[in-house]
């Protein structure tokens, strides 16, 4: 079909900008999706430097990559989870600050706002990324937990974000909230109310990455299906689940990559992610965007996986038909 083929940068952040998209046209893509931490797309110096967005647009084009998306979720993560020290690691140092909680989440909230802006300058028309959460640690519920409970936390997504998404607005970008565990948005039907709890704003939509609701059991079909006209972006990401009868689906606290979990991330095509009705679902509802490829795969090297994945991508994408397969005999 032709859709825009990219990497996502975001797990090759110990690499240069530069090295990163040799290698990436390398590998085959035709474009990225270029994660805002590293030295890929630094939001301060994008809004400081009047060349910053121009230069890297320059850097782009002499690999001849493409770039329609920035990847925002490290900070974004920050704006509505309840801050500890996980957070510095991930964060700017100059969005952590002191560490103080209320004052890690306020200036979250301006550096999402400074995204959209950045965004706009460099000429991207989506930032992906997450939110937070305030209610994750309240998903088992024991001890009780109140209806009032799991209400607050999606007023408060309606709290930090509209004021978030009215510059997203005047920027004429869109926020994509990839649907993830620890997000405010997990599965089918908190990611309905998210889009309740902020009135259904165009600005806000969804990065589809199956990997996430698949291992969860929760079919990436019916999800695209649920949101025709919300699916902004696509990651192809996939995941398998080993249950065995010793391990558990939560993954008993074993890091990513040891045998003992009960789900993990593969290669794509390495996992048993439907990506075949994926596509058709894709096709149905229209959508043209990139497939952006977002590379997690502990088990595999990964410069060997990100070309395999390339090649997979290029052979799963098809155009839908237009015709009746037999339409033939209506003459």
């Amino acid at each position: 079909m032709g859709r825009l083929l990219t990497m996502v940068t975001a797990q090759w952040a110990d690499l240069s900008c530069e090295d990163i998209c040799r290698k990436i046209k390398e590998f085959g893509y035709r474009g990225v999706e270029l994660a805002c931490w590293g030295d890929h797309f630094e939001v301060d110096k994008a809004l400081a430097d009047d060349r910053y967005c121009a230069r890297k647009r320059e850097l782009l084009e002499s690999h001849d990559l493409e770039c329609q998306a920035i990847a925002a979720h490290l900070v974004g993560q920050a704006v509505l989870d309840r801050i500890d020290e996980r957070h510095k690691v991930i964060l700017p140092p100059y969005v952590w600050g002191d560490g103080k909680p209320a004052g890690v989440n306020q200036r979250a909230i301006e550096e999402m706002k400074n995204t959209a802006r950045a965004a706009q300058k460099f000429g991207a028309s989506i930032v992906t990324g997450f939110t937070g959460s305030s209610i994750w640690h309240l998903n088992y519920s024991f001890p009780p937990v109140s209806a009032a409970m799991i209400d607050d936390g999606f007023k408060l997504l309606a709290e930090r974000f509209h004021p978030i998404l009215d510059v997203f607005g005047e920027c004429g970008v869109k926020f994509a909230l990839e649907v993830h565990p620890t997000e405010i948005a997990f599965d089918l039907y908190t990611a309905q109310r998210a889009l309740e709890a902020l009135d259904h704003r165009e600005e806000f939509g969804f990065n589809f990455d199956p990997s996430h609701l698949h291992w969860q059991g929760v079919d990436p079909v019916e999800f695209i299906r649920a949101f025709p006209d919300r699916i902004y972006h696509v990651h192809i990401k996939d995941a398998a689940t080993t249950l065995n009868g010793r391990t558990g689906i939560l993954a008993s606290h074993l890091d990513f990559g040891d045998p003992r979990r009960g789900w993990d991330f593969r290669s794509p095509g390495r996992g048993s992610v439907n990506f075949e009705e994926i596509i058709r679902a894709l096709n149905v509802i229209g959508y043209t965007g990139p497939l952006s490829v977002e590379w997690e795969d502990s088990g595999m090297e990964r410069e060997f996986g990100a070309r395999e994945a390339c090649q997979f991508v290029k052979e799963l994408d098809f155009a839908a038909s237009g015709r009746k397969f037999d339409a033939a005999f209506e003459k």
